[in-house]
């Protein structure tokens, strides 16, 4: 039975009530910190003092001194039976619900504990966010949530390399945008390249690749993935997968062999997983900025170098990974010819000589109208072919519903539609050489001027455009302003080839009489037909 006395002490005015214990064995719990154990247990096994020696020294009882001396324990450790929940406790069992229903949602879908505590606060909860959150983390320990055990995986140089996307925030010219990133890393030297896309799709990965490849200056014998439906187009048993035909033709061309990882099983390419949380930590914080993607790219360019030469290697500390990589790099398989990275598709060339591609339209030759062409795909442009014959190559645009002319290409059309040339889409920007430009506005007020300027720009494919335009500028200069006069100058300015002379192959009979211009000679063959 515990026992309690109030002792009233008067100090400065100020009247104290304080609860002592009587119960010792209590106190001493409360007292026995680590040293005074080592203490007790130095005092008997070394010293061979008694017990009740020890009790009166360390004002202990001589239960407590047995206890510590027959026990192997060097410390006293406190575990709440009991935790208290004053202001939690009416809100325990919404709790709880929270919790059990995240426990069937993957990791990444769980709500935090900062959530579940916003949400009670709704509820009425007025305690602190520590209380919720040891209750959140005491939970999910007791429920069983085991942390999975990784085998530790090593690479020869020039072995693999694994290659990952992050999504990333960036300005490019003042406006903020989410920019896709690519990253490599060498299994052996850690070495790592980045670089940033405006899409995800298999033309930035293909020319990701070769731009590792370059930076790297050669490609490994494996390449480590997860199944992107870029590069997989089937999961088959085991480690089998059905690759992406463009994707087989780059592995075949640098000489690697694509290896997919099992589903859900991120560590099987756990370099390239851990290198993407470094490089947004890094690289990508506070936000950049930069004109645009290409100066982004430079940048990331240099600072893969810069990391590379200023960080030890994570497994191996005497060396830099730049040390480790001038090792690998005689190990890598060295290709020197790049691979033509596109991704190609069909497509219908509409009545305006357009084709689409990712919600955009391009234009083409006005020939193809009505024929279908193969669209090549690149991760800066667009190039359109036709049998074999490139009949449009554009920049490539990364918007929606925009459309992209090539006015040359509609030139057969114009010759056949000359009216078309005010107020046709594609010449409404159409940036002529200044020579050209002064013929079209003097040429401009006449009835006939648009046929005219029409007939000016249908023999720059015979004369050339830089003959044109001096043709051009002489007419302003001598203030006749007429296609006429401009095709007159190009005539007299450009010689008619000469001849070669044709040699006689050696199988043919030699001529023994000359053959003369002689229209006697042709007077009296006719004469001969006449009368037969």
């Amino acid at each position: 039975m515990e026992q309690n006395r109030q002792v009233k002490l008067t100090h400065l005015g100020i009247n104290c009530i304080l609860t002592v214990n009587k119960n010792r064995e209590e106190q001493s719990k409360e007292m026995l910190i680590v040293e005074t154990i080592r203490k007790i247990r130095v005092s008997y096994h070394r010293d061979k003092k008694s017990i009740r020696q020890i009790a009166r020294e360390y004002r202990l009882s001589r239960n407590t001194v047995k206890k510590i001396i027959r026990g192997d324990s060097t410390e006293n450790t406190y575990k709440r039976r009991v935790q208290l929940l004053p202001k939690l406790g009416p809100y325990e069992k919404s709790l709880v619900e929270c919790l059990e229903v995240d426990k069937a949602l993957s990791k990444r879908e769980q709500r935090t504990a900062q959530s579940i505590f916003e949400k009670l606060q709704k509820e009425g909860y007025v305690g602190g966010y520590d209380s919720v959150r040891r209750y959140v983390q005491k939970w999910r320990k007791q429920d069983g949530s085991k942390v999975t055990a990784y085998i530790p995986q090593t690479f020869e140089p020039g072995e693999a390399f694994q290659f990952d996307w992050s999504y990333e925030v960036v300005e490019l010219g003042g406006i903020v945008v989410t920019v896709k990133v690519a990253h490599f890393r060498l299994c052996y030297s850690r070495k790592q390249f980045c670089v940033a896309y405006e899409r995800e799709s298999l033309e930035m990965l293909l020319d990701a690749h070769i731009r590792a490849f370059e930076f790297f200056g050669g490609s490994c014998r494996r390449g480590i993935y997860d199944n992107l439906k870029t590069v997989v187009n089937k999961i088959l048993i085991g480690k089998d997968r059905q690759f992406n035909r463009r994707f087989q033709n780059l592995a075949s061309h640098y000489l690697f062999e694509p290896v997919a990882c099992t589903p859900a099983a991120g560590w099987e390419k756990g370099q390239v997983e851990s290198q993407v949380s470094f490089i947004r930590y890094r690289l990508f914080v506070p936000r950049l900025r930069f004109s645009d993607i290409n100066e982004l790219n430079d940048w990331l360019r240099d600072s893969c170098q810069s990391l590379a030469a200023g960080h030890k290697h994570p497994e191996f500390k005497d060396r830099t990974v730049a040390e480790y990589f001038a090792e690998e790099k005689e190990r890598l398989v060295e290709v020197t010819i790049a691979f033509d990275g596109y991704k190609e598709i069909p497509a219908r060339v509409t009545t305006t000589a357009l084709v689409s591609y990712d919600n955009n339209r391009y234009s083409v030759e006005a020939f193809a109208v009505g024929r279908t062409a193969m669209i090549r795909a690149y991760a800066q442009r667009i190039v359109i072919v036709k049998d074999g014959e490139v009949i449009g190559e554009h920049k490539r645009q990364f918007g929606r519903n925009k459309v992209i002319y090539n006015p040359w290409h509609y030139l057969e059309v114009l010759k056949r539609k000359p009216g078309a040339l005010r107020n046709g889409a594609p010449f409404k920007e159409w940036e002529l050489p200044i020579p050209l430009v002064d013929m079209r506005e003097a040429l401009i007020k006449r009835s006939d001027g648009d046929r005219q300027f029409v007939g000016i720009l249908g023999v720059i494919s015979l004369y050339g455009l830089d003959a044109v335009v001096n043709a051009c500028t002489e007419a302003m200069a001598s203030g006749t302003a007429n296609r006429d006069v401009v095709l007159n100058i190009l005539s007299r300015s450009h010689d008619d080839k000469e001849v070669v002379d044709y040699e006689t192959p050696s199988h043919l009979p030699v001529l023994t009489v000359l053959p003369l211009a002689n229209c006697s000679r042709y007077n009296e063959l006719l004469s001969r037909v006449a009368n037969a």
